[in-house]
């Protein structure tokens, strides 16, 4: 099995697990492949840890932590990081959505219902869900791949910018990444500058009268790469040349050394070993701290859970009502991801989903 919780909602994945046990039990042999290390630890017996197409270690997960897990997925201490409390919302509300509503075009597309939540500078908001319920579409009407429906149905820092494409929310302040890193955050056949480019010519300055300004666009990428540790031989290396996690360690560099004042940013450490991840949760809280609008889409509750201030769920092209992460619960996101209105209406029902 080769991440089966991705789109499962924690109550399905107690299900899934209890399955599982019940099939080991009944003599079958499970060969299941993970991120998510305490899924491993809580289900698994032997590990298996690979780097770089490599067997590096052999291990029984239930006698390590996640930590060191991921230090021997690694090779490397992870540092100590503490994300809470690192951030708060400092000033006047700089992204707001009101009633967004959007007919998918595509086949097996999500239209979105009347969407509506504000973030804060300094604030990071999560947006959890299964995927396919609507993400992609919201991401697509953030950045201005597609039109909003009205000016007003989106606002950046008080601008109505929902009619306008990406080049001119770019021009007033926002960044976006997509999920999809090939072909959609980067193009696999162009150098790291030139896909530096692509995003940062506006905000970078690398470009001039519709010429490219190569010398500061390969410096631009330098930065990015030196800054975030990128594994790389230089700013004329191809993008497609690059390792996942390095890759996406770039393209996160290039949107977050812009200094946007919105960032809207979709499963930013996906297939990225810890390192990366953990590189990229710093750099995500350093640009709140500096007072940067953030919007976290993401499947991963345990990210979502890390870094956000707040969190909605997003279900069926519904947006929940926004909730302090403090109050919310495994349970009540799980039910949310299910299709429940209020995630609370059988959370006296609901067990705990993180198996024992």
């Amino acid at each position: 099995m080769d991440e089966p919780t991705s789109v499962l909602t924690p109550q399905e994945v107690q299900a899934l697990f209890a399955t599982l046990r019940r099939l080991r039990a009944e003599g079958c042999s499970i060969l299941y492949i993970s991120h998510k290390l305490e899924e491993i630890r809580s289900l698994c017996e032997a590990a298996t840890i690979m780097r770089l197409g490599k067997v590096v270690a052999q291990c029984d997960p239930r006698e390590k932590t996640a930590r060191e897990l991921a230090e021997l997925m690694i090779s490397a201490k992870l540092k100590t990081q503490d994300y809470s409390q690192k951030h708060s919302a400092q000033g006047p509300e700089r992204l707001v959505v009101s009633k967004l509503t959007i007919r998918s075009n595509q086949q097996f597309g999500t239209d979105l219902k009347e969407i509506s939540f504000a973030v804060k500078g300094g604030e990071i908001f999560g947006i959890a869900g299964i995927a396919g319920n609507g993400q992609s579409e919201l991401m697509d009407a953030l950045s201005g791949e597609i039109p909003a429906g009205a000016p007003g149905n989106i606002l950046l820092d008080g601008a109505p910018v929902g009619l306008e494409r990406p080049r001119a929310r770019r021009r007033r302040g926002g960044c976006f990444l997509p999920e999809e890193r090939n072909g959609h955050g980067a193009v696999g056949g162009m150098s790291l500058a030139e896909n530096g480019f692509l995003s940062a010519h506006i905000r970078g300055a690398l470009g001039r009268f519709g010429l490219i300004n190569k010398r500061r666009t390969q410096e631009f990428a330098a930065k990015v790469i030196s800054a975030f540790d990128v594994r790389t031989t230089g700013p004329l290396a191809e993008a497609r040349s690059l390792s996942g996690g390095n890759l996406q360690k770039f393209l996160v560099g290039r949107e977050v050394l812009q200094q946007p004042g919105v960032l809207v940013i979709s499963q930013p450490t996906w297939g990225v070993d810890a390192g990366a991840a953990a590189a990229i949760y710093e750099a995500l809280v350093a640009l709140a701290q500096a007072g940067t609008a953030i919007v976290l889409i993401s499947q991963d509750l345990d990210e979502i859970l890390l870094l956000c201030d707040r969190i909605a769920v997003i279900a069926a092209g519904r947006l929940s009502e926004a909730m302090d992460v403090k109050d919310a619960t495994i349970e009540r996101i799980g039910l949310l991801m299910g299709g429940t209105q209020t995630g609370q209406d059988q959370a006296g029902e609901a067990q705990h989903v993180v198996p024992a």
